[in-house]
This record gives structure tokens, sequence and C-alpha cells, in this order.
């Protein structure tokens, strides 16, 4: 998992799918944290993305670095405990000023179920699985 989460920083931005309705979203994120040996991302509450995670928690986020790729699929689990989210902001502290952990907005999730395939034009694939 760490290789995952260095590849996603190292990318700075990563871009995330969910669904509305029948209908895929897919945005830039840039939020990628190992906290407690799980891999999070963080958003507001207040954001369709958000929405779109609690009605199906099924999402993939795709990065791409130095001709290689990183998708990731799994499950999105909210985290409600302050220590996670204070974890996230400690990490990114640019995000200190618009969100706090405990300003009823600030949401983190954590991945379940997840498969990671590191991919290149240049080599076969690698999946990771946590």
């Amino acid at each position: 998992m760490e290789r995952v989460e260095k590849f996603l920083k190292e990318a700075e931005v990563y871009y995330l799918a969910t669904v509305d309705g029948d209908q895929p979203r897919v945005r830039p994120f840039g939020t990628a944290h190992v906290f407690e040996g799980r891999l999070y991302i963080q958003t507001g509450k207040v954001k369709d993305v958000s929405k779109q995670i609690h009605a199906n928690p099924r999402v993939e986020i795709c990065a791409f670095k130095n001709g290689e790729w990183l998708r990731v699929a799994g499950k999105l689990v909210e985290d409600e405990r302050l220590e996670a989210k204070q974890s996230m902001l400690d990490a990114y502290p640019s995000l200190q000023g618009m969100y706090a952990a405990d300003d009823g907005n600030t949401e983190v999730f954590y991945f379940t179920e997840a498969t990671a395939t590191f991919s290149s034009f240049t080599h076969a694939p690698e999946t990771v699985q946590f």
C-alpha cells in the first residue's frame, strides 16, 4: 500500500471516478494518505462526489507519471473519527484553510476490497490487493 501512496503523491493529481445514477463522473483529486494501515482520500460532504460515494461506494482512481499509470479500484468506507480527519489535514496543510476536522463538512474515506494495478507500455501490469 505504501507503494500506491507514494505513486499517488508523486503524481500529485489522480482522477476519481464515481457513478451518478447511470452516468460516470470523473474529477481530479490530490489527497492520498495512509493512516492506521489504510489508504484514505478526503472531500467535503457538501460536494456531489460525496453524495455519489454514499450512494455507491465502488470507485476507481487513476494516476499517471513518467510513462506509468496506476489504477485503484475498490470500495470506500467513511471514517467519521476526528483522528482520521486530522491526520489527513496534517498531511495536507494546504487544506486547513478550507477544512477542519470538526467542521461538519470534512469527510475522509478509506479503501477496502481494493485492487491496485501498476501499468506501462514497456512492462507487464503488476497487481496489488489491499
